[in-house]
């Protein structure tokens, strides 16, 4: 997050309170993190809060565009706050590990709608799924 995330907050007309700072503070800190994951950091950072409120807090800043809410097939959904373009993901099967894709270029069949769906499309969300490099080592047996 390059910008001080209480003016961030007011730029989006969000009323600044600890726990919404400590929850954006959260999401940048550890982008592609889940709710408890973020409420466990959000807890370290700002004492006494509870789960019901770090989820208040995700809702409305995903609501107002401060974060994006990802959801994977079968998994929780994830947080960041990259937002504003139109990237994607690749998600390691094995651990779980999720990592920003920027998106395709060129030749793209696959990614192309019909075009007789009479819908106006504006952005795509794909999520490749695969094995990471470090799972994929610890299968090969590298390093051993």
């Amino acid at each position: 997050m390059s910008k001080d995330p209480a003016t961030l907050l007011r730029e989006h007309g969000v009323q600044v309170t600890a726990q919404r700072l400590a929850t954006l503070r959260a999401v940048s800190g550890r982008p592609h993190s889940t709710a408890d994951v973020i409420a466990e950091d959000v807890r370290a950072d700002n004492g006494a809060i509870s789960r019901q409120a770090v989820y208040d807090a995700l809702g409305m800043l995903v609501e107002k565009g401060l974060i994006r809410r990802i959801q994977p097939a079968r998994s929780p959904a994830l947080y960041e706050d990259r937002v504003g373009d139109n990237h994607h993901h690749l998600i390691c099967r094995a651990c779980g590990k999720a990592v920003d894709v920027d998106c395709a270029v060129g030749e793209t069949p696959c990614l192309t709608a019909e075009a007789n769906s009479g819908f106006q499309i504006d952005e795509a969300e794909v999520i490749y799924w695969g094995t990471c490099p470090e799972c994929l080592a610890e299968t090969s047996g590298v390093g051993d």
